[in-house]
């Protein structure tokens, strides 16, 4: 079998865990397929480039001399904000011959810089989503999911969700029992979907000003299973319904139903990875009336049902254990 060739860029400024993260990824498949993957890292001139951290990471090669990769990973980093023109001119030039072009958190900057994007569907970082879009118009940017993939093209959000693009490209080459012994032995999971959220409900919403809504936004996530109308919560606040419903989403920054559906589609997601039990009590616990609600809400926002998300956090559960009518 010929080994897939991978190659990273690098460049000054680079963030380490973009690139360290992935690369182990593709070397953890290496040692359990040997030869499947022949994995390089290149450099502008060949020479070390220091890390947004300060890590210097030696190249395997100049950038200029790097020959033909079947996949090639741009990772991101303080890098991309003024991209080295050599840089992207060089991606642009290497992309042609890749079957897959990756980027990692705003490597997206320098793929869109180098036309890469352009009337493609593409994520990143959540924090820099709205910079991407402002910068190439172009681009249908995501700044929700892990990972998108548009045909050849795949971006990646922040740091951690590289490696979970790297598993899902692994899992596509080499098959699922591979990329679960990578991910079990990095102590990751395999794998997030692409389409999950890039942070929970709770920390994509603000915290309230005000005590009192403050308690109930704790009560919510303490009993998702509980009454969370508005006219309810707005009782726990001491308010009229309309004047609950006006100062939550002031000081919370979204409206109380879309937080309450974010606690309990969390909570869901917990119970699916952490317990045993099965998707009716699950949907029970996590305060949907039923399975079917679930299920919807699961198609909706992470483009899986509940089942699916369970198998892939939870490679061990037994076909056919969750039925959901």
């Amino acid at each position: 079998m010929t080994a897939h060739r991978v190659l990273f860029v690098l460049f000054e400024g680079v963030q380490s865990l973009d690139v360290t993260g992935p690369l182990e990824v593709f070397a953890g498949a290496c040692a359990a397929r040997p030869g499947a993957y022949l994995i390089r890292t290149a450099a502008p001139g060949g020479r070390p480039v220091r890390t947004s951290g300060g890590l210097v990471l030696q190249p395997d090669e100049d950038l200029a001399a790097a020959g033909p990769a079947d996949t090639l990973v741009v990772p991101g980093g303080d890098g991309t904000r003024v991209p080295d023109p050599a840089v992207v001119r060089r991606i642009g030039e290497l992309a042609p011959g890749a079957a897959r072009v990756v980027s990692v958190c705003t490597g997206a900057f320098l793929l869109a810089a180098a036309g890469l994007l352009a009337g493609r569907r593409a994520t990143t970082h959540w924090a820099y989503g709205g910079a991407l879009a402002r910068q190439y118009p172009e681009v249908a940017v995501d700044p929700e999911p892990i990972f998108v993939r548009d045909g050849p093209v795949a971006t990646s959000a922040g740091v951690t969700a590289g490696i979970d693009l790297a598993l899902a490209l692994v899992e596509e080459d080499l098959g699922r029992p591979v990329a679960l012994a990578i991910a079990r032995h990095l102590v990751v999971f395999l794998r997030r979907p692409g389409g999950q959220a890039q942070f929970s409900a709770p920390l994509a919403a603000q915290l309230a000003a005000r005590e009192g809504l403050r308690e109930v936004q704790r009560w919510i996530g303490e009993h998702p299973e509980a009454d969370l109308s508005v006219p309810a919560l707005a009782a726990r606040a001491a308010l009229s319904p309309r004047q609950f419903a006006r100062a939550f989403t002031a000081e919370v920054g979204v409206p109380p139903g879309r937080y309450v559906d974010g606690v309990r589609l969390e909570t869901a997601r917990r119970l699916l990875e952490e317990s045993p039990d099965g998707v009716e009590q699950v949907a029970r616990a996590a305060g949907y009336g039923s399975p079917e609600a679930m299920r919807r809400a699961f198609l909706r926002t992470l483009g899986v049902p509940p089942t699916e998300y369970r198998r892939r956090f939870r490679p061990g559960t037994a076909p056919g254990r969750d039925r959901e009518e």
